[in-house]
């Protein structure tokens, strides 16, 4: 019979982890919350792309170079 009771145990304490884990979880989950609503706004556009334009863009200076004339 004591053999019975120590599965009911171990549960017991898996779950109680289980529930510990969530709260934490979910405590983690609220600060992030916060901390974006309380974060200021990202304003202007990415450095990366900035003066981007869509389509084709111009050639480099290293690139352009003039035409060769082909004699007929």
């Amino acid at each position: 019979m004591a053999k019975n009771s120590r599965p009911s145990f171990q549960k017991r304490e898996k779950e109680k982890a289980r529930q510990e884990r969530q709260k934490e979880k979910d405590a983690r989950r609220v600060e992030t919350k916060e901390r974006k609503a309380n974060a200021s706004p990202r304003s202007g556009e990415d450095p990366d792309i900035a003066g981007i334009v869509p389509g084709p863009q111009p050639l480099p200076p290293q690139f352009d170079t003039p035409p060769t004339r082909q004699e007929p």
